[in-house]
Formats: structure tokens, C-alpha cells, sequence
């Protein structure tokens, strides 16, 4: 369902929001030798990530990666909207149109019936988890994030 682009950049958020004490900069080589991740693909998602304001970036000796704002205010959907778009909550699973459009021409997939409901849980499940939930689990249940 998400994008292997999408799963590093919500991984690497939660590893920074983790690790971070006030707004402390990590750098890309921790990060990515942390959570065993290419570094040039690291990189690029998360100064895309930069772009969209959900981290604020620094170039230098001491720069590095923070959040742009605190982590309760920072929701799954933002992120997975900000990498993969918002096709994840729209696309139908099937063909490559918006299952949410109202363009009555388009056929309903067979999976259609099935997955509207599942859909409308994983985009409410993401609009309800903030990247503080995470951290949170996380460290509740050791997970190698923190």
C-alpha cells in the first residue's frame, strides 16, 4: 500500500522525533546507518520532506535533520500525502483512477465494494496517528526506531 520511499520517510520522522532534544539537528550518516537505510535515497526523501516543512534541514558540520514543527502536530497523512500523494486514500486498487470521483463512467473494480470501507479506516487510522503516537509506541515496545 505505501511506498518503500514512504515507509523511509515515516521511519526516519519518528527515529528523529526519537532521538531529537529540542529541535537538535541529526545528521543523514546516523540516521541512515541507524535505520540501515541508503543514504543518497535518504537524502532525497527527506529534503523533499524539508520542502514540504514537515522537517527543517541544515547544511554543514553541524547540520542535519529536525522536525519543522512538534511531533503532535505532525499526522501520518500529512507525511504519506507529502511522498506519496494523496492516491493512497483515492486510487482505486485496481485500475488507475479516483474511485472518490464523481464521474459515474467508470466502472466499479470487483474489489471496489471491499476496499472503499478498509480505505476510509487506513485514512482515518493515518489522520488520527501523529508522529508523538509513534515515538510513543515506539519506546513503550523497544522498537529499533528509538
Amino acid at each position: 500500500m505505501l511506498s518503500n520511499t514512504c515507509k523511509y520517510g515515516i521511519r526516519a520522522i519518528v527515529y528523529i522525533a526519537g532521538k531529537s532534544n529540542n529541535g537538535e539537528k541529526i545528521g543523514i550518516k546516523k540516521i541512515s546507518k541507524d535505520l540501515d537505510l541508503p543514504m543518497p535515497f535518504l537524502a532525497k526523501i527527506l529534503q523533499s520532506l524539508a520542502k514540504q516543512k514537515i522537517l527543517v534541514s541544515l547544511k554543514g558540520p553541524n547540520g542535519g535533520f529536525a522536525l519543522g514543527k512538534h511531533p503532535k502536530d505532525i499526522h501520518l497523512e500529512e507525511v504519506v500525502k507529502a511522498i506519496d500523494g494523496e492516491d493512497v486514500f483515492s486510487k482505486c486498487v485496481l485500475h488507475n483512477y479516483n474511485c472518490k470521483s464523481t464521474d459515474h463512467e467508470k466502472i466499479a473494480c470487483t474489489l471496489h465494494g471491499d476496499y472503499v470501507e478498509t480505505r476510509q479506516q487506513i485514512e482515518d487510522l493515518f489522520k488520527s496517528k501523529s508522529v508523538q503516537n509513534l515515538v510513543i509506541a515506539a519506546k513503550n515496545s523497544n522498537d529499533i526506531l528509538i
